[in-house]
């Protein structure tokens, strides 16, 4: 706040904001005093003392209109609080019945299709009775009264060996076609299933479209990563001994490959170990990422003689001294050795 000349004192007066208690006492307190003084200077007239009297009216608008912005900020605060948070919660509820509408139930719309499948991708003229009663249990009413048999006509049959759900694709809240994929008659195939969801239940529209099997990829050629023939021969030492603990789940002696801070569980069994049929150990450092082709035999099975089945495993060494090796890890190999 600034003010103008007084005409009973020679000095001008500059600001005086820092005199004036907005929020204290009104009157005049010994700091604002000795700011007065020192205000009209030594050569001030001593008859007319200026004590701050003059500017005293213009006080308490002042605090009025401070109060006022005070009050108006704090109102306007709160309100953007409130309304905030009630318009928050408003987009909050809306998103959330939003995201429910467009949810749409995949994992009963899959099992749902997969129960389907096996009635549909079974049929026989000795079961066309059975077969249709099972049908429309899937299928709408009107779709089940036109054709009962969904597109069969009744001659031959289909008999499935295997099925599962490979994929869903979701197009709209209620609408989806789930894809079976299935062995019928012996061939691959896939069944696209169209289903409608709606309230909680699901629905097959109506025929499913018979799809065919995936493709056969050409898996990329693998990059030549050497081999370390000293390295190699050291673990076809080791491994033998390793394989066969690992088969029977013995602990003691799979003990003796373990690091610290390593467990391996075996196979409990369920097959021996018979031979190593391969092994790559590309060049490198003390641990190495080896491929073993393991032939494993399983139980006797009667008078059927052995059955001997081989693996590829993908095993992660590390040498603790000369010619010995910790196992840190096994598990499937992506590649058998020898496959290019």
């Amino acid at each position: 706040m600034f003010r103008g000349p007084n005409p009973g004192d020679g000095a001008r007066l500059s600001d005086y904001s820092h005199v004036i208690p907005l929020f204290g006492s009104a009157g005049s307190g010994p700091g604002v005093l000795e700011n007065e003084l020192e205000l009209r200077g030594p050569g001030a007239s001593g008859g007319r003392s200026w004590n701050g009297s003059g500017g005293r009216w213009l006080l308490w608008p002042l605090r009025a209109v401070l109060w006022a912005t005070l009050l108006i900020i704090a109102y306007r605060g709160v309100t953007a609080i409130v309304f905030n948070q009630a318009g928050a919660r408003g987009a909050g509820s809306t998103g959330s019945s939003g995201a429910e509408a467009r949810q749409f139930p995949v994992s009963l719309a899959e099992a749902y299709a997969s129960e389907f499948g096996q009635a549909y991708l079974n049929a026989s003229p000795a079961t066309q009775a059975e077969r249709e009663q099972e049908l429309a249990a899937f299928i709408p009413p009107r779709v089940a009264a036109a054709d009962p048999d969904l597109g069969w006509n009744g001659t031959g049959e289909l008999a499935l060996q295997s099925e599962q759900v490979a994929g869903i694709e979701v197009q709209d809240p209620q609408h989806a076609v789930v894809t079976l994929l299935a062995t019928v008659n012996g061939q691959l195939m896939e069944l696209g299933v169209p289903v409608i969801a709606s309230g909680g239940g699901v629905v097959v529209a109506g025929e499913p479209a018979w799809l065919p099997a995936p493709q056969q990829v050409a898996p990329p050629a693998r990059a030549g990563q050497g081999s370390d023939p000293v390295a190699r021969s050291q673990l076809l030492n080791e491994l033998p001994a390793f394989f066969q603990a690992y088969a029977s789940s013995d602990s003691a002696a799979l003990s003796r490959f373990e690091p610290p801070g390593v467990s391996l569980t075996g196979l409990g069994g369920a097959v021996a170990f018979d031979s190593i049929a391969g092994l790559q150990v590309p060049a490198g450092g003390t641990t190495r990422q080896i491929t073993a082709t393991v032939i494993y035999q399983l139980p006797e099975q009667g008078s059927a003689g052995i059955t001997k089945l081989e693996m590829a495993y993908r095993v992660s060494v590390r040498e603790r001294q000369s010619g010995k090796w910790y196992v840190i890890e096994i598990s499937a190999a992506t590649e058998a050795v020898g496959v290019k």
